[in-house]
């Protein structure tokens, strides 16, 4: 159950206290004077000194020493305490379970994997990730549970609507059943909006896995996380902030059809481009796969002008360098056909096997800091 630091946390998520943790965040150890927190964030030094004085007794910061001033007494510096508050990051996959237990600055502490039967049902699944969740839980003080699974879903109110394959799971109240079932504050995602959240929060900065440093003047950074895995989906970032959709339905990338006599998909139309992409996976034909996610990538740089392709998820993990050059090949065609001087880059996305996990524990940490919502 979370302790005392991890209740109060939730009602911290006020905008002027988010921009004081999200800068304490930021200078890591090293820290960050009131002066300097009054400068970054326009507020008055008083602002300043009464909320540092909350989160110091709140146990979220603590001196970092003494800082040499240009006049007057030395400075106190302040730091973010990570151990202070925790996120537990949970990825149901169609086979496989990964949960980790993340602190303030979204660095895994401890992680756990299981096998996973997602067709087994709601009930059944919720025990069974209730009970790595728990073992994840031994003496610290938590925020709550970030769950990242396949959708289509509804973010707002944490129900599942028909997954493909899995139809069983339509109109599941997955948020409720799991914090009813953990005593804790439960956020649900899509797997591919929550690796997304978890790269733009990264943002180039030493927290969590190696970062996403956002192109120069893209405000905030645009880019597309495509995930190729059981299943292919889309997180779409815009502007630094992601794009869920006003019914969660953003991103629903794998279903996008072009190809009209193509085969038959689990989700009922022909010719998607997920059957194409594990069709031609399954058929050893790697570099065809690349292709197709590359056409399909290409109607996303077409449709929103983003910035980077990064692309995750096991199927691509088993053949990097081949889906990296494919998708790049497909969106420097498309480019020299424009005229346009380069095409968008393409590269693997960080965070690797434990990427979605890690961005589903952003759900609960990224509020805090004011970072990754729209």
């Amino acid at each position: 159950m979370a302790g005392p630091a991890g209740a109060n946390l939730l009602a911290l998520r006020s905008h002027n206290a988010a921009l004081v943790l999200d800068l304490l965040r930021a200078a890591g150890p090293a820290g960050i004077s009131r002066l300097e927190l009054a400068e970054r964030t326009g507020l008055t030094p008083q602002a300043v000194s009464k909320i540092t004085a909350r989160l110091r007794a709140e146990g979220l910061a603590a001196e970092a020493g003494r800082r040499a001033s240009t006049g007057g007494k030395p400075r106190t510096v302040l730091r973010l305490v990570p151990e202070a508050g925790h996120a537990v990051g949970l990825h149901l996959d169609r086979d496989e379970l990964t949960a980790v237990l993340c602190d303030l600055t979204g660095a895994v502490v401890a992680e756990r994997r299981a096998p996973l039967d997602l067709g087994a049902g709601g009930d059944a699944v919720v025990e069974g990730a209730a009970g790595e969740v728990e073992a994840l839980l031994a003496g610290v003080s938590v925020l709550g549970v970030g769950v990242a699974l396949p959708g289509p879903l509804d973010h707002t109110r944490g129900v599942l609507h028909r997954v493909t394959g899995f139809p069983q799971w339509d109109g599941f109240p997955l948020r409720d059943a799991l914090a009813g079932r953990l005593g804790l504050p439960v956020v649900v995602d899509k797997d591919t909006n929550a690796a997304a959240l978890g790269v733009a929060v990264a943002g180039g900065e030493p927290a969590g896995s190696a970062g996403f440093a956002a192109p120069a003047g893209s405000g905030g950074g645009s880019f597309a996380y495509l995930h190729l895995g059981t299943g292919l989906g889309a997180g779409l970032v815009i502007g630094g902030a992601v794009h869920r959709g006003a019914r969660t339905g953003a991103g629903e990338f794998g279903h996008q059809v072009i190809q009209l006599d193509g085969p038959l998909c689990g989700c009922g139309n022909r010719g998607c481009i997920e059957v194409l992409c594990l069709d031609a996976v399954r058929r050893g034909a790697p570099e065809e796969a690349a292709r197709v996610l590359g056409a399909g990538a290409a109607n996303l740089v077409g449709l929103l002008d983003i910035d980077l392709v990064l692309l995750g998820g096991r199927t691509v993990a088993a053949a990097e360098d081949v889906f990296v050059r494919g998708v790049g090949a497909v969106l420097e065609e498309r480019a020299l056909r424009e005229g346009v001087a380069a095409g968008v880059p393409v590269r693997v996305a960080p965070g690797g096997a434990r990427g979605v996990a890690e961005g589903a524990a952003q759900l609960l940490l990224a509020p805090l800091f004011g970072r990754g919502e729209g």
